[in-house]
């Protein structure tokens, strides 16, 4: 990435967002480019200025961040968009109907500066964000439920690779991890990773432990 990271904030807590900036804007390649109140507000600004990441608070007025960042993934014009969502929890109930809105992430709103500076840059990266208590909980909340298929079709058309990749990305590890547990180069892992994105549409890998979890390719027992 060329130029400063561009970021978004949408929170209807005026300290929040305040807080946010001071701390994003103190950092060098980190530009705020706006801050909004609600979610539409958040929505224009985003299409307004398509940065590269918008930290969203999950709980607002007039249009949840929730439906913000279902309307942003679905927008075509914004593909380039990461939605961070900021929470005040490890887990609740809207994180699972987040990530299934095409959020690429969490943080809690009480995360460490420097752990805030670090998940910028990678959701820049286009990599996902889910903390460890977070993926925890997230993972029991798929498994508590049968695989279902229906919601998550394009399992046929991964070659057994790609499945492994998958299967491997849902489970936290990086292309250096799966190439190492898979004994090839972390350039063929990542090119696997992104050859089964592109087949089953997902934005980011956060979208791959979506799929790989309502499908059944992976299980909290890290079955397959």
């Amino acid at each position: 990435m060329t130029g400063p990271i561009r970021v978004a904030l949408v929170d209807d807590q005026a300290l929040m967002r305040a807080g946010f900036r001071a701390l994003l804007e103190a950092e060098d390649g980190i530009e705020v480019v706006g801050e909004a109140a609600d979610g539409e507000q958040g929505l224009a600004l985003v299409r307004d200025q398509v940065p590269d990441i918008a930290l969203v608070d999950v709980q607002m007025p007039v249009l949840s961040g929730i439906e913000t960042t279902r309307r942003i993934a679905a927008d075509p014009a914004l593909a380039a968009v990461r939605v961070v969502i900021l929470t005040n929890y490890g887990f609740d109930s809207y994180v699972f109907e987040a990530l299934r809105a095409g959020a690429s992430g969490f943080l809690l709103k009480d995360t460490e500066p420097a752990d805030l500076l670090q998940a910028i840059e990678v959701v820049a990266r286009g990599e996902a964000l889910l903390s460890p208590s977070v993926t925890r909980t997230l993972i029991g909340e798929f498994v508590s439920r049968p695989p279902d298929r229906a919601t998550a079709p394009g399992l046929e058309s991964l070659t057994r690779r790609e499945r492994e990749v998958t299967a491997l990305a849902a489970r936290g590890l990086t292309n250096e991890e799966i190439a190492a547990h898979m004994v090839i180069s972390p350039y063929t892992a990542k090119t696997h990773v992104s050859r089964a994105m592109t087949k089953l549409g997902a934005r980011d890998r956060a979208q791959l432990v979506v799929f790989a979890y309502e499908s059944g390719l992976v299980t909290a027992r890290g079955g397959r």
